[in-house]
Formats: structure tokens, sequence, C-alpha cells
């Protein structure tokens, strides 16, 4: 999808289908840059996602690696203006909007189509596991309360247990192509194919993994990855290559990237390394993340990260 035009606001395309048919490719879930106060560092955000669409990202995420479930709600809001305004001349923007009553999920999915987000996307509620016509009924307010596509995130790892594959296929079956998924319960190969199964190949699937389980989803119908901003150049490399079919390609890029993507094990890990590799780059002016957090690199981790890095950045220059 290089070069597709940008979609500016609720007007854009001709109906919500429409759009979400244009959602597709390499869609990175940008990090949040941090002053020494903690307050959000707009230059830097603009630097950041202009530097990704340089590098011919399809478009930008606002989510979980955003560190979207640390800010206050009133930076929620300023967060995704800012995305909107800086990203949607380039390209899409999708602004997460989950939380954890439908209230407020609404309330946020409401204020992402009046900045003019191309879709939105949701987690389920992480404090309680959602009984599954509540989780239900908790889509469909967004459905129903907005004229945007809906990307359904199922986030097992920050949930506790896999959204099941019943529930959204009939969010499919009920809002047709306005609904979009992004899978992340484990086994993702073979959920995702059942996620395709039951729906009849109607699916329309964005991997989660980070890159890691690119190449494997893509061979299941994926029309898109959602990885972290840090090496949006290898995913875009990646995904080009697995559409021309270019084997030597993609397994020239895909060795070094799973390898790095393998040390990000959890949230904190993600976004530990996603923002050292900007700051590396010259992408960002500092690491900083708010805490607390559950992991920070060391020496050996940093040297490792390094490492795979530039193998990485070999492969693709090649």
């Amino acid at each position: 999808m290089r070069g597709m035009p940008p979609l500016n606001g609720p007007g854009a395309g001709s109906e919500p289908s429409g759009r979400s048919e244009a959602l597709s490719g390499v869609f990175p879930v940008f990090q949040t840059p941090f002053r020494d106060d903690d307050s959000i560092d707009r230059d830097v955000l603009e630097t950041e996602i202009r530097w990704m669409y340089g590098h011919g990202v399809d478009g930008i995420v606002m989510a979980m690696v955003s560190e979207t479930l640390r800010l206050s709600s009133g930076e929620r809001r300023l967060l995704a203006e800012m995305a909107c305004e800086i990203g949607l001349p380039h390209g899409p923007v999708i602004i997460s909007v989950g939380a954890e009553s439908t209230k407020v999920a609404v309330d946020y999915a409401l204020h992402a189509q009046s900045m003019g987000a191309s879709a939105i996307m949701a987690i389920p509620p992480t404090t309680v596991p959602c009984l599954d016509d509540q989780l239900a009924d908790y889509y469909r307010a967004l459905l129903d309360s907005t004229e945007l596509p809906l990307v359904v995130q199922d986030a097992s790892g920050y949930v506790g247990r896999p959204m099941p594959i019943a529930l959204q296929a009939r969010l499919l079956h009920e809002y047709d192509r306005r609904v979009l998924f992004k899978p992340e319960a484990v086994p993702v190969g073979p959920r995702l194919t059942a996620l395709r199964e039951a729906t009849g190949g109607r699916a329309r699937v964005f991997e989660g993994s980070g890159g890691i389980a690119l190449v494997d989803s893509y061979r299941r119908g994926i029309v898109g990855s959602m990885p972290g901003a840090e090496v949006c150049w290898a995913i875009v490399a990646l995904w080009d290559a697995l559409e021309r079919g270019d084997e030597d390609r993609i397994n020239a890029v895909n060795g070094p990237l799973t390898s790095l993507v393998s040390i990000q094990t959890g949230l904190d890990s993600f976004i530990a390394v996603e923002k050292h590799l900007l700051v590396r780059q010259g992408v960002f002016d500092t690491a900083r993340v708010r805490g607390p957090v559950g992991f920070r690199l060391d020496r050996e981790t940093t040297a490792e990260v390094d490492r795979l890095f530039d193998l990485l950045r070999a492969a693709v220059d090649t």
C-alpha cells in the first residue's frame, strides 16, 4: 500500500467499510517521548512520526507501547490529538481507546473520531475477566457510538485469558468489514487460522507480535502488521519481500529480526528496547519511560540488542 493517499477524518472515504479496506500493510505503534518532567514532548513525537512515514510505513497506531495505560485521561486525549494532527497528512492513524469501563472507552472513541482518526482499536478491560456477553456488549458499544472501523485487540497477555474465537466471529458477522482484528493470544498461528476459518476467510487481521510471527502470520492470510516504531524500516522491507514472494530476502531479514524481538518478552521490555533503539538512531533524545517499571536494560542485554540491531541493519541494507 505504498503511496496510499491520506485519510483525513471521518469524511474520508465513501463509507466506514471502505475505510477499513484501506487499512493494510505496516502500521507501527509509536513510542511516546517524555521530557525530564514526564510531560509529552510534542516536537520529538513529530520527529518520530515523520521518521516512520519516511521509511514507507502505511499508517501509525497509538496503543499499548505508547504507554497509554500510564497516561492520565487528559494526556491520552492530548496524545491522540497530536498523533492525528501530525500523522493524518501522511497516512491513516489508528487510536487505541480501550478502557476499564464501556463509558470511558466510548468517550475515548468519540474523541478519536472528532480528531479525524482513521480507525480505533480497543483491548478488553484489564482488571476483570469479563463475561463473554459483557465483552461483546463492550465492543458493540464502541461500534454503535462511532462510524469508525474498529480493531479488536485480543491482548490476552494483559487480560489473562484469550478472547473466544466465536465472539470475534460474531462481531464480524454483526458489523461486517468495519471490524478488524489484532490477535495476540498464543499459540498465535493456530488461533489466527481458527479465526480465519470461523469467519470463512473474511477476517481482516493485523499481527501484533512485534514481527516475530510475521512470516508465519502472513502465510495464514493477515492484511498487515503492527510492530513497534524502532525497526519499522525492517518490517517494511520484510513485508515488501513477502508481497513479492522473495524467499531469499525474507530469510535474510527475518532471522535477525526475530532474534531481536525475542529479547522483548513483556510490555516494559518492548518499551525499553524500542526507546533505546530510537535514541540510538537519533529519533529520540532520551529513553525515559514512565515508572514504575518491571524491566530495565542492563549492560549485557543492551550489548546484545545493539549486536542484533547491527545484524538486522546489515541484512536490510544488503
